[in-house]
């Protein structure tokens, strides 16, 4: 799975011009699945959104989680992030998860998310969506598991 987080003062998402989540200060992240992904991947994922460092301290250092400021996580997935850009100048979603392992992973992490902290909000997996965002920092990082 790969997450590319960024930390911001708010975020939201929108279907069909409805918002269907929002945060204030906290993580959004965009989710990709991959095909060797599987529930311990979740796992592994949520506990890097929860526990990784990148919120201020006093002294200005990233040295603080999303847990330990109490900000808001916002999940979207996207698939276009697992894309394969080494080649040519189009990308291949060969090395994207099937939408129907996509799905129930996506799903996974959002119920898993919700039982360990608060708040949570997410996009709708497969829809077209437009997010917005104020990246604070601007703070923005690519992670892998």
């Amino acid at each position: 799975m790969k997450a590319l987080i960024q930390r911001v003062s708010g975020a939201r998402v929108e279907v069909a011009g409805e918002v269907v989540g929002a945060i204030d200060r906290g993580l959004l992240a965009l989710v990709a699945v991959e095909p060797q992904d599987d529930p311990a991947s979740v796992a592994k994922l949520l506990h890097k959104l929860l526990n990784y460092r990148i919120f201020g301290d006093a002294d200005g250092k990233m040295n603080l989680s999303l847990g330990d400021v109490g900000g808001g996580l916002l999940l979207i997935s996207q698939f276009t992030l697992a894309a394969d850009t080494r080649n040519g100048l189009r990308p291949s979603f060969s090395t994207a998860a099937p939408p129907a392992l996509g799905a129930a992973l996506f799903e996974l992490l959002v119920e898993q998310a919700r039982l360990k902290h608060a708040p949570v909000a997410c996009g709708c997996f497969g829809a077209d969506m437009q997010v917005h965002l104020v990246n604070d920092g601007p703070v923005t990082f690519l992670l892998e598991v």
